[in-house]
């Protein structure tokens, strides 16, 4: 094993720097697995709760220095932390994963255009812009529209505008300051958005999950379908294909999740990605061997590989948004599970409120139409 120090009677200490649904839900498979999860929440409340260990500011070098003092191996619910802070805990000689030198391109969109080019990865147009007359050079080359995204901090549809005209982007761009610059990107004719995940572990050992198709709704996801229909072997290759080749070109360790578009002349182009578990992947918790949340532990610990095989022809996830207007997510559980007792429900332990994630639903089954029928009645529940 690389990095991580092997602990003789002890638990292995995995600690996760963000209090949120995605460490929330490493919590049962870092039991399962035998090992001691430390979660760095932002507050008290949060998600992950059942398991943190500390509050405070992720952004605070002496915080987050504490708390990796008392763990074997770093790792994260987000990829905020920044780089000044993941350096630091390097130097220290802190095992990271993923390190800096791979989270900075799922930190910075710029950087991760760049570095994807390098690689020759198949991306859509795009250009650093920072002035109107260069977002409107890059609009006059396509077609008058395009795509305006923060570098840095967009999330769910948040950073994103679809523009037709720089004055569209002015407050951004006239918030830019010396150095910066925003992101454009052509408006892909896509037909469907597809999501491909990879697990690295430190020595180098790959796993592919099935490529999946995302369905989006006001820029949030809001299903998934395990493994994409009509996908044949060739969109399934490449998709595989893309996944491993930026996950050992960037240095990923642990869980990478890369978005994707499939276009209307069925070429595969990256949108964006994730280094960490995703909610693209939430259906591998009941769907496949091998969920992604225990992969993730697996690969950050380096620990062998688990099988990514999927346990059913098909698997449906569906995300509860928002959650119930009147009354709590609890009072809606009893009827959700008894109308469908085959639907396996996690909830994250907040608050409802208009479209945040407050859970999601998983349904497996034999045909696809029966699991996403299922699958959104029971979600319905909790409308």
């Amino acid at each position: 094993m690389v990095e991580t120090k092997r602990r003789h009677h002890m638990a292995l200490r995995v600690g996760v720097i963000g209090g949120g649904q995605l460490a929330r839900m490493m919590i049962a498979p870092a039991v399962e697995l035998g090992l001691d999860i430390r979660v760095l929440a932002e507050g008290e409340g949060m998600s992950a709760g059942l398991a943190a260990t500390a509050v405070g500011d992720y952004r605070d070098l002496d915080v987050v220095r504490a708390f990796a003092r008392d763990v074997d191996v770093v790792t994260f619910d987000h990829e905020h932390v920044p780089q000044d802070v993941l350096r630091a805990l390097v130097a220290e000689g802190v095992a990271v994963h993923p390190g800096p030198d791979a989270l900075r391109f799922a930190q910075d969109k710029l950087d991760m255009r760049a570095r994807l080019a390098e690689l020759g990865i198949p991306q859509p147009d795009w250009a650093p812009v920072r002035s109107a007359r260069e977002l409107q050079d890059f609009l006059d080359a396509h077609d008058g529209r395009g795509v305006v995204k923060t570098p840095r901090g967009g999330y769910d549809g948040k950073g994103v505008r679809v523009v037709g005209d720089p004055g569209e982007a002015a407050d951004w761009l006239d918030g830019l300051a010396d150095g910066e610059a925003l992101l454009v990107e052509e408006l892909v004719p896509f037909v469907r958005e597809l999501a491909q995940q990879v697990a690295r572990r430190p020595s180098g050992q790959v796993a592919s999950y099935p490529v999946v198709e995302t369905v989006q709704r006001d820029g949030v996801c809001a299903e998934v379908i395990a493994p994409a229909p009509h996908a044949v072997e060739r969109l399934t290759e490449v998709a595989e294909e893309i996944g491993v080749r930026i996950a050992e070109g960037l240095g990923v360790t642990g869980m990478l999740a890369v978005e994707l578009f499939q276009t209307d002349d069925d070429r595969i182009l990256v949108n964006e990605l994730a280094m960490r578990p995703h909610n693209s992947g939430h259906w591998s918790q009941d769907g496949a061997v091998t969920g992604q949340f225990e992969q993730h532990l697996r690969a950050v610990a380096d620990l062998p590989l688990g099988s990514t095989a999927p346990r059913s022809p098909w698997s449906v996830m569906i995300n509860i948004l928002g959650g119930p207007s009147e009354g709590s997510l609890g009072d809606r559980f009893e009827s959700a599970m008894a109308a469908y007792p085959e639907a396996k429900i996690h909830t994250y332990g907040k608050d409802p409120r208009p479209g945040r994630k407050v859970g999601h639903v998983n349904v497996s089954g034999e045909e696809l139409d029966d699991v996403v029928y299922t699958a959104r009645a029971a979600a319905s529940h909790f409308d």
